[in-house]
C-alpha cells in the first residue's frame, strides 16, 4: 500500500468533507469488502480511509460523473512529471500577475484546449497533462474551490481572494499519484447509480451528492458542473435503500434541505430498509456573503451502528445524552453548544 503520511486531497471541492471527517469517522465499518465512492469530488473519506489503513486489501472504485475531474486524477497517476512541470510554470506566472494571470489562463489556454478535447469525444486516456495541471492552478487560486460551468459548457470561475496560495504541493501531489496508481484502485466517469451493478452485500459505499439548496438563493447545484435536482435526489434515496436491501454497507452525508429530509426522515421504506438518519453541525463554505457562511446541519443517513462515542474535537459542540441512535427512520440530533 501507499505510504499514509499526511494523505489528504489535493484539491479543493465545494462540499468537500474534510471538516466533517470527524463524524463520519464513527460511521466506517469495522470490516467491509470492495469499497465504492461514486460521488468522488476531492475524495476527502477515500484519502482518510486509505490514511488509516482501512482499505487494504480492498478492491476500490472511485467514480464522478465530472470528467475533468476524473481526467485530473487520472494524469496525476500516470503523468505526475508532465503535471508538475506544467503546474510549476502555471505558479510561476500567478506569481507574477496574479488575478490577470488566472484570467489569462482560464479563457485563452484552459476553456480552448477543454472544448479541443471534448471535441475529439472526451475520452479520459487522452485528457492532456497540461489540462489537469490547469485544472490544479485554478482550482488552487479560484473562488472557494468551485467547478461551475456556463450554459455553453466554459469553466467559468471567478479568481479567489488568496494573498500567498499554495498551488504546488509536490509531496501531496506524489502520495496521491501513488495512490491513484495501486492495483485494487479504479477511477472512471460514472453516474452515481452505477453502483448498483457492483456492489454485493458486505462492500462499503460512501455518498456525498452535489447538495440541496437550503434556500431558493444557495443553489450548491450550480457548483459543481452538474445538474442534481430533486428528482436525481430521488433517485438517490431509492439506490440507497436497494444497497441497504441487499445488505451493502451504506453511508450518505447531505444537506437539511426540506427535500431531502422529506425523503429520509420518518420515510417507512427506509426504515424498513435499516437505514437511519443524524443531524451534524457543520458549516457552510459557499455564500456570495462572508457572513452568511456558517453553522448549519448535516444530514448523515446510514445502516452502520456508529461508535458510541464522539471524537474528542466533537465533544464541546455536543451533548453525549444525544447521541445514540433513536430508532429507523428517526434522527439523532446533535445540538450545538449554546
Amino acid at each position: 500500500m501507499v505510504e499514509r503520511r499526511g494523505l489528504r486531497p489535493f484539491l479543493k471541492w465545494v462540499g468537500g468533507k474534510r471538516q466533517l471527517l470527524p463524524v463520519l469517522r464513527r460511521f466506517y465499518p469495522n470490516t467491509h469488502g470492495a469499497y465504492f465512492e461514486p460521488f468522488l469530488g476531492s475524495g476527502a473519506v477515500f484519502f482518510d480511509l486509505l490514511d488509516q489503513g482501512l482499505l487494504d486489501g480492498h478492491a476500490v472504485t472511485l467514480s464522478d460523473d465530472n470528467a475533468d475531474l476524473i481526467g485530473c486524477y487520472a494524469r496525476v497517476g500516470d503523468s505526475l512529471d508532465a503535471v508538475l512541470a506544467a503546474l510549476d510554470s502555471l505558479a510561476a506566472g500567478h506569481g507574477e500577475g496574479g488575478r490577470d494571470h488566472y484570467l489569462q489562463v482560464r479563457d485563452t489556454r484552459f476553456n480552448p484546449a477543454r472544448a479541443v478535447w471534448r471535441d475529439a469525444g472526451s475520452d479520459i486516456t487522452t485528457y492532456p497533462a497540461e489540462l489537469a495541471a490547469m485544472l490544479i492552478y485554478l482550482n488552487r487560486t479560484g473562488y472557494n474551490g468551485l467547478f461551475r460551468l456556463n450554459s455553453t459548457g466554459e469553466y467559468n470561475v471567478p479568481p479567489g481572494r488568496y494573498d500567498r496560495p499554495r498551488i504546488v504541493d509536490r509531496l501531496l501531489l506524489e502520495l496521491a499519484s501513488r495512490t491513484f496508481t495501486l492495483p485494487d484502485v479504479r477511477v472512471q466517469v460514472a453516474g452515481f447509480q452505477r453502483v448498483l451493478d457492483d456492489a454485493l452485500a458486505d462492500d462499503f459505499v460512501y455518498f456525498d451528492p452535489p447538495y440541496a439548496p437550503l434556500s431558493a438563493t444557495a443553489n450548491f447545484r450550480g457548483y459543481t458542473g452538474r445538474g442534481f435536482g430533486d428528482a436525481e435526489q430521488e433517485r438517490l434515496q431509492q439506490v440507497l435503500i436497494a444497497l441497504a436491501t441487499r445488505g451493502v454497507k451504506v453511508l450518505l452525508s447531505n444537506s437539511t434541505a426540506p427535500a431531502v429530509i422529506r425523503l429520509y426522515e420518518g420515510n417507512a421504506a427506509v426504515g424498513v430498509a435499516g437505514l437511519r438518519t443524524w443531524r451534524f453541525p457543520a458549516r457552510r463554505a459557499v455564500n456570495s456573503k462572508a457572513d452568511r457562511r456558517g453553522p448549519v446541519e448535516e444530514l448523515v443517513v446510514s445502516n452502520i451502528r456508529p461508535a458510541p462515542s464522539l471524537p474528542s474535537t466533537w465533544q464541546s459542540r455536543a451533548s453525549a445524552s444525544n447521541t445514540a441512535p433513536r430508532g429507523p427512520g428517526r434522527r439523532s440530533r446533535l445540538a450545538p453548544s449554546r
